[in-house]
């Protein structure tokens, strides 16, 4: 009896054992599952998203958390070119909530630009949102385009000298008449007559030569036939 007393009260102490391990791994199970999930609750980048939007005509960059646990989180942003930081925007510190907290950032944005948004919440999150974010294709503030010159008005010189070609019955413009008069410096290019030509030019065209030509003619006409009645008579005479 009193072995199979001291049997039983071992293998009753093995079972309590056995029992307070099992209940001792279940509860250290559910502490390691409830620590994750409090961690994965407490901040996510999930958590965290970006716009860009127009406040009138300036461009603002806004971030919201809407993180329960209210973790405060340093959020900065980047404006990117060509997949690197070409300038920092700014930097706030955020405290999110279930409604959800928004920080703004003013930025006069450009059309279709990328920003990048870093979130830092320790020890949970230290990472960027993705996508990157990018601007609308639409700026806040349209940009005005300048007015088209105008083109001066005809002067009444203009008008008046230059008829219009589509008014029908318009006279054209007379062509100019050849000019008859020789050009005024004919004569200072013309070589100069010589003296010789000068005074046989006197003598001639501009004297009597023809009339006294005329006359002497006449005169050696009248000569010819008084000679040659002359000579006539004379043989009349010399045959009686």
């Amino acid at each position: 009896m009193t072995v199979l007393s001291v049997s039983r009260r071992t293998a009753s102490r093995r079972n309590v054992a056995r029992t307070v391990r099992a209940l001792g791994v279940v509860s250290a199970s559910a502490a390691l599952t409830i620590g994750l999930a409090g961690s994965a609750a407490a901040c996510n980048i999930n958590e965290f998203s970006a716009e860009a939007k127009c406040v009138g005509d300036k461009g603002v960059i806004t971030v919201t958390d809407v993180d329960p646990a209210g973790v405060p989180a340093t959020v900065t942003v980047f404006l990117e070119n060509n997949g690197a930081d070409e300038k920092k925007i700014g930097e706030q510190v955020v405290k999110g909530s279930r409604e959800g907290v928004t920080i703004t950032f003013e930025e006069d944005w450009q059309p279709n630009a990328e920003y990048r948004i870093h979130v830092k919440a320790e020890p949970y999150v230290d990472e960027d949102i993705k996508p990157n974010l990018t601007t609308p294709a639409t700026a806040c503030k349209e940009e005005e385009e300048p007015p088209a010159p105008s083109e001066p008005a005809p002067t009444p010189s203009d008008s008046a000298s230059t008829p219009s070609e589509d008014e029908p019955g318009t006279p054209a413009p007379s062509e100019p008449e050849p000019e008859t008069t020789a050009p005024a410096g004919t004569s200072d290019n013309a070589p100069s007559p010589s003296v010789g030509e000068s005074n046989l030019a006197e003598t001639g065209a501009d004297s009597n030569t023809g009339l006294i030509a005329g006359i002497a003619a006449a005169l050696v006409a009248v000569g010819g036939g008084a000679v040659f009645f002359g000579m006539r008579r004379r043989g009349a005479n010399s045959d009686s």
